[in-house]
């Protein structure tokens, strides 16, 4: 049968990659099956930027909303992969990189910047959107940008420029995606944040349907 569903998620385990200083995925089991205890339950300890996830308003402004507290028109619906493979050492995502693909344009584009992506290992020369790319998507109706790396912008960027402009132009953005078996094209997103009332961003089971 052809395939219907992908799996745009990346693996979230004890040594899946994380920003430097950030918490990364601890599990401890409280009860495991045993004589007496019919079941296995586990504690788990995460910064809710490990795997793939969607930053909430509050990540990148004092007073924005939390993860809990958005809508989730943005994470569901039409959606477009538009591939802009970098090479080794990563850059910025420019309009040209994507102006092969922008007609007829979704409300969502993901971009694929990997070959692979690295879900084992942290990639400190990781791509990123040019804010200008980002704003020109949300001139044309955007309302949600993904990328496959671990953030929309580089990771040494202490201004942020590119979260700086979804903060003002109200977009969302899910970030560490895997779309390394994704052919360019349109599909349909389903990404839903966790109602998470207090945090800044979300874990996110994400996939794209035909």
């Amino acid at each position: 049968m052809p395939k219907t569903i992908w799996d745009i998620s990346a693996p979230v385990y004890a040594g899946s990659p994380v920003f430097p200083g950030d918490t990364p995925y601890q599990q401890q089991w409280g009860a495991t099956i045993g004589p007496g205890c019919p079941v296995n339950v586990a504690s788990i300890t995460l910064s809710p930027h490990v795997g793939t996830h969607g930053d909430a308003p509050l990540h990148y402004d004092p007073e924005g909303q939390t993860a809990g507290e958005l809508d989730l028109t943005p994470y569901i619906g039409p959606c477009r992969v538009i591939h802009a493979i970098q090479p080794a050492g990563g850059g910025l995502i420019t309009l040209e990189h994507l102006r092969h693909a922008l007609t007829d344009l979704p409300p969502r584009v993901l971009v694929r910047t990997y070959e692979r992506m690295p879900v084992a290992q942290w990639d400190s020369q990781l791509s990123a959107y040019h804010p200008e790319t980002v704003r020109a998507l949300a001139d044309l109706g955007v309302l949600l940008i993904g990328i496959d790396s671990a953030s929309i912008d580089p990771a040494d960027s202490k201004t942020l420029d590119s979260h700086q402009v979804i903060r003002q132009r109200g977009l969302r953005v899910l970030e560490n995606l895997v779309l390394d078996e994704v052919t360019e094209g349109d599909y349909e997103l389903i990404a839903l944040p966790l109602k998470l009332m207090s945090a800044d961003a979300s874990p996110i089971r994400a996939i794209l349907r035909r």
